[in-house]
């Protein structure tokens, strides 16, 4: 027999990385961890879309999801260009430092 593990848990565990990934966002100012909490914010919406999918027995969920993880790629590959460029100049460079790049 196979147990089963409800939607509910899977939503539980979204919530709890999405707090934490928004926790880190807020406290944290080195701009890669801050990258980092902002993709697990996003794999955390990523979870709930799964989850409520399998629960509504629908591939709109999962359809969302490839999407989701197509943006999310492409954020990766041009954020972290950008920011592993700006941290070699800059070694110690924070978010508030990287604030004052506006034009």
């Amino acid at each position: 027999m196979i147990a089963v593990i409800e939607p509910t848990w899977y939503l539980l565990l979204a919530a709890m990385l999405f707090g934490i990934g928004a926790f880190g966002l807020m406290v944290r100012r080195n701009p890669l961890i801050m990258f980092m909490c902002v993709e697990l914010m996003l794999n955390a919406a990523n979870l709930t879309f799964v989850a409520m999918a399998t629960r509504l027995n629908d591939i709109n969920g999962q359809t969302a999801v490839f999407f989701v993880l197509v943006v999310a790629a492409a954020e990766v590959v041009v954020g972290l260009g950008i920011l592993v460029s700006i941290l070699r100049r800059r070694p110690g460079a924070t978010a508030d430092d990287l604030a004052e790049l506006k034009g």
